[in-house]
């Protein structure tokens, strides 16, 4: 385990940042592109039958486009500079919450990592303690106390509010928040997942990482009537995802599950799961799923991407091809640069 959260080493971003998975929002696709003639080749006919049909609409695609990968390109030192502002001019409501105490922490989420922490405890002995979903190996549980939650939300409405600079989490949800930017991942993310999410993983996900995580991404996202109201069906950048339902009052928005990302859309049946205040979903990343729209109120949801650099650094899973690095800052997209050997040998629980 780490000392204060520092990471453990040098972690990079895969090349295919600034080229995949730009997400359209007019026409919910995700697409890639290179270069224009590559983008034309592949997207012009589906993009026509999506209801592009003008030059207009064309040029306004591609100006988009052109905004995103601009963002990513710049993305680290513009995350930086406004984490910076951040620590100076923001003043937390609730400062206690940026803090990972176990008071905060389910009785059940507890129990749960006391047994996955005993020296006879198997993957079966955990599934009698978690409720698995309709989806395959999608579980949920009890994650934090309601009184925890209502404050974290209270923390994050009172940083929304405030004049400190924001980045949104991703080209998919436009309201919500960058938990490392606000300062959460030192003393609540990485002991959170070190010392209770890893032990439940290693035991339910082995085969994707489960024993080795090593980084994450942990955002914030608002699902409101005037803002987002839903998420279009996609993977998450992770091995392992966990996403919290963190309140407020609202109706519906539900999830909803496929199948993993290599089958195909047409041969999948959904499963719908209900997302409860103060319960975790825990899920594979590769594994396709959406949010219904809320028809009331506003919801807030704490998602943290679980990333292992020893599956990852073999097979970026958002291009599916061997990942192409470049350095970058924090845990950035989970990638490092490991011996032959280490690559090729087995996670271990650390």
């Amino acid at each position: 385990m780490t000392d204060k959260g520092e990471t453990r080493c040098q972690f990079y971003t895969c090349k295919c940042f600034t080229t995949d998975n730009i997400f359209l929002k007019d026409y919910r696709l995700h697409v890639r592109f290179v270069s224009e003639q590559q983008f034309r080749l592949d997207y012009l006919t589906l993009l026509k039958k999506l209801g592009c049909d003008t030059e207009e609409q064309w040029k306004d695609v591609l100006n988009k486009i052109s905004q995103e990968v601009d963002r990513r390109r710049c993305l680290s030192v513009t995350s930086a500079g406004r984490a910076a502002a951040i620590k100076d001019m923001y003043q937390p409501l609730h400062p206690h919450v940026y803090h990972l105490q176990e008071s905060y922490l389910s009785t059940k989420l507890k129990q749960i990592v006391e047994y996955c922490r005993s020296s006879d405890a198997t993957e079966d002995g955990l599934l009698d303690l978690l409720d698995q979903e309709a989806a395959p190996r999608v579980y949920h549980f009890p994650v934090f106390e309601k009184s925890f939650c209502e404050e974290l939300v209270e923390e994050l409405e009172h940083f929304e509010q405030s004049a400190a600079p924001k980045g949104r989490p991703n080209t998919m949800n436009h309201y919500g928040i960058l938990l490392n930017e606000l300062g959460f991942d030192e003393g609540f993310i990485t002991p959170l997942r070190e010392q209770y999410l890893q032990p439940l993983t290693a035991l339910l996900y082995p085969d994707c990482g489960g024993r080795c995580l090593d980084s994450h991404k942990a955002f914030v996202v608002k699902y409101d009537m005037n803002e987002d109201l839903d998420l279009s069906y996609h993977y998450d950048n992770a091995e392992i995802t966990l996403n919290v339902s963190l309140g407020k009052d609202f109706t519906d928005g539900n999830l909803y599950f496929g199948d993993m990302r290599q089958v195909p859309v047409s041969e999948t049946e959904c499963s719908e799961v209900e997302h409860r205040v103060t319960e975790g979903l825990l899920h594979r990343g590769q594994h396709m799923h959406g949010a219904l729209p809320i028809s009331s109120g506003q919801r807030w949801n704490l998602i943290i991407w679980m990333r292992a650099s020893q599956e990852r650094n073999q097979l970026c899973p958002m291009c599916n091809r061997r990942p192409s690095l470049e350095e970058d800052e924090g845990f950035a997209d989970g990638f490092t640069k490991q011996s032959e050997a280490l690559m090729n040998s087995s996670c271990v629980l650390t």
